[in-house]
């Protein structure tokens, strides 16, 4: 009865190296990490208030930095979560080391700045909505009901299409649109309110270059940006991951890559590799880590 379990050990030295890890990367970034995993839905949200409550951020670096990697979620419960985070942090980075999807993205788009590297992927905005217990991407639901119209009005559906479209609840696609709207909405805001709060000059080469940016120049651009994340057509899949070239180079979306960064990124594989093998040893759907709280 005295001896330790091999699985205490391994606990407690896992948890050990996991903080001195978390540690490494809050004086890398220079403020408080807040490493996050696992779907982004409403029963987590007081959860998350009271972990972020408890980081007691440091008096001089009011500065979060979100490790996060999830499938997405409710839009809703991002923007209560950006709320929680920015009521105690006045500058906030993302880090993706692996994948951050849908709500996920929204998520990111609310940071100063995105930390990815040539292997992380976010993905396009394509609100999940709750249908019998489980969450489902509302886009495809929306697109093929545009489908089953425009045959309708062209007497081009089918009899069986037809008792598809009749047996459609209005209210639930109603819901579905709205979940677009406010992806759309959120995402804008968070853009213009957050990821380019310090893009004040024109950098790329052309006519405005050395100019100062407008309020109207990042509007349209968060437009362009949060319309091609909500492209179905253009991305073909719910959960198509989406790089930083393509983020770069065809969104013109800045994101910090930090693939040529050997140090940060060692740093950060060696950090999120070892606590995804904890989680998944662990097989938890949900899992917060912070230098408080694991």
């Amino acid at each position: 009865g005295q001896t330790i379990m091999s699985f205490d050990v391994y606990d407690i030295t896992i948890k050990q190296f996991l903080n001195d890890s978390l540690d490494a990367i809050e004086k890398e970034l220079k403020g408080d990490v807040l490493f996050y995993y696992g779907e982004i839905r409403p029963h987590l949200v007081t959860v998350f208030r009271d972990i972020v409550e408890k980081i007691d951020p440091k008096s001089d670096e009011k500065r979060l930095i979100v490790i996060l990697n999830t499938p997405g979620g409710q839009a809703e419960t991002v923007e209560k979560m950006v709320n929680i985070i920015r009521h105690h942090y006045k500058e906030v980075f993302f880090v993706v080391p692996d994948y951050a999807m849908s709500a996920g993205t929204i998520f990111c788009m609310s940071g100063n700045k995105i930390y990815m590297d040539y292997s992380s992927s976010l993905g396009p905005i394509d609100p999940q909505v709750v249908k019998e217990g489980k969450l489902v991407p509302a886009l495809g639901y929306l697109d093929k009901y545009d489908e089953l119209i425009e045959k309708a009005k062209k007497g081009e559906l089918t009899q069986a299409e037809f008792l598809i479209l009749q047996n459609q609840d209005l209210a639930e696609l109603r819901s579905y649109e709205q979940a677009e709207d406010l992806s759309i909405h959120l995402l804008k805001n968070f853009l213009i309110e957050f990821k380019f709060s310090d893009w004040n000059v024109h950098n790329s080469a052309g006519a405005l270059k050395g100019k100062a940016v407008t309020a109207a120049e990042k509007e349209k651009r968060a437009d362009e940006i949060a319309t091609e994340l909500c492209d179905n057509n253009k991305w073909f899949s719910h959960g198509r991951f989406i790089n930083v070239n393509i983020l770069t180079k065809d969104l013109k979306l800045k994101i910090e890559d930090y693939s040529l960064d050997d140090k940060l990124r060692n740093l950060i594989r060696t950090y999120n590799d070892l606590v995804i093998q904890h989680i998944r040893r662990g097989n938890y759907a949900f899992f917060v880590h912070t230098k408080n709280f694991i």
